[in-house]
């Protein structure tokens, strides 16, 4: 084990303490929740015997080439930059920081103004404008002292360190706040439009109203407005009956895909489609009702609890906090084409993040020093990974 397991029973107690019975990353070792390697399911058509012919192979493999960077404080977004370098939110600390692709070296940019860190709120989901060549706009998700937002600010690389960013100018605002699932993902579509996953705070009720933004996959413009064809046209609401979205990906296909905690007993990988309900707290995981939507996969909570997730080499990959592993689940078209298959188990403790770095390559983050970790010299890291 990375850790040692009175580690959690402390965790789980602080969580208690806080008012939360069952948290996103710490759940109740003696509830539902099954560690067996086989609790892991696709959807039924997918099979382990052999994969799809337009799938990729039903076995993987997983490398850890070299560790990029150390001692990184409560890592959550990363964002690449159209030269490789990335860009690193911590969490706890509102800070950015910019990381050499090649060496490692880190180098603070600047501070978010107005994040109020506290539980699982922060300074969490961070990309860049598909236009950051010309635009330099820096997108981030944080929780203030009222609410989650999303705003932008410039980044000047010919500023000095720790002053390159500038005001932020806030896109969307009055995304509901929580001790936990504030969800926090954000992402740019092969659509060029804004995309967010959001929590329901602990507040279940708000995941099934559509009026509310928690418990969400939003849909906007760069500048926050609802984009033409959302099943709304004044709403930025895309999907709805979610939990706490943590990730969010797009195939070759430009179909998109986002990681979902449950409570006690399933997490999920759904493919999103607009308009679609995913059911909380209605249903957790695959449940076949009327007018929800099953999940395409799911994990028992004790071995995903999924953040990040990212596309390469016809898979979906996915980090698990409490899972503490990588999962693999390769597709073929819109459903998996293999069960899903997990990698680097309790090597490298709770992982926050993984991120496509072109053809078989991956960035992952490591998340040891969010407070439900149990940090080792050098947490926390960013690994570079081979994967087939």
């Amino acid at each position: 084990m990375h850790r040692p397991a009175a580690a959690v029973v402390a965790a789980v107690a602080l969580l208690f303490a806080a008012g939360c019975s069952s948290g996103d990353e710490t759940r109740p070792a003696d509830g539902n929740s099954d560690s067996s390697k086989g609790s892991a399911t696709s959807s039924p058509s997918a099979s382990s015997a052999a994969p799809s012919p337009s799938g990729p192979p039903a076995t993987g493999s997983v490398k850890v080439v070299s560790t990029l960077t150390e001692d990184l404080k409560s890592p959550w977004g990363v964002a690449a930059l159209p030269g490789g370098d990335l860009l690193v939110a911590s969490r706890d600390e509102g800070t950015i920081t910019r990381v050499d692709a090649e060496s490692g070296k880190k180098t603070e940019i600047g501070s978010v103004p107005g994040v109020e860190p506290g539980g699982e709120g922060g300074l969490m989901g961070l990309t860049v404008s598909p236009a950051f060549a010309s635009d330099h706009m820096v997108y981030v998700y944080f929780t203030t002292a009222s609410d989650n937002r999303i705003a932008r600010l410039l980044y000047d690389e010919q500023k000095p360190a720790g002053q390159q960013l500038g005001a932020p100018d806030t896109v969307l605002r009055g995304i509901p706040k929580g001790v936990v699932h504030n969800g926090g993902r954000i992402a740019f579509g092969p659509d060029k439009m804004l995309y967010a996953g959001t929590g329901e705070t602990g507040e279940t009720g708000l995941a099934q109203d559509k009026e509310s933004l928690g418990g969400k996959i939003l849909r906007m413009t760069p500048d926050g407005q609802p984009v033409h064809g959302n099943p709304d046209a004044d709403s930025v609401v895309y999907s709805y009956g979610h939990r706490n979205v943590q990730g969010l990906a797009w195939d070759s296909e430009k179909r998109l895909w986002a990681a979902e905690f449950g409570q006690d007993t399933w997490d999920e990988l759904n493919l999103v489609e607009p308009g679609k309900n995913y059911g909380w707290p209605e249903v957790e995981g695959r449940a076949g009702r009327s007018g929800f939507v099953d999940p395409v996969a799911q994990w028992k909570t004790a071995d995903a609890s999924p953040s990040g997730i990212a596309y390469a080499q016809g898979s979906i990959w996915m980090a698990g906090l409490r899972g503490e592993r990588l999962w693999r689940i390769p597709l073929a078209g819109a459903e998996p084409s293999a069960d899903p298959q997990p990698f680097l188990e309790e090597k490298h403790g709770r992982l926050r993040t993984v991120v496509s770095a072109g053809g078989d390559k991956l960035w992952l983050v490591t998340s040891e020093t969010d407070t439900r970790g149990t940090p080792e010299s050098g947490d926390d890291k960013i690994l570079r990974l081979e994967v087939r």
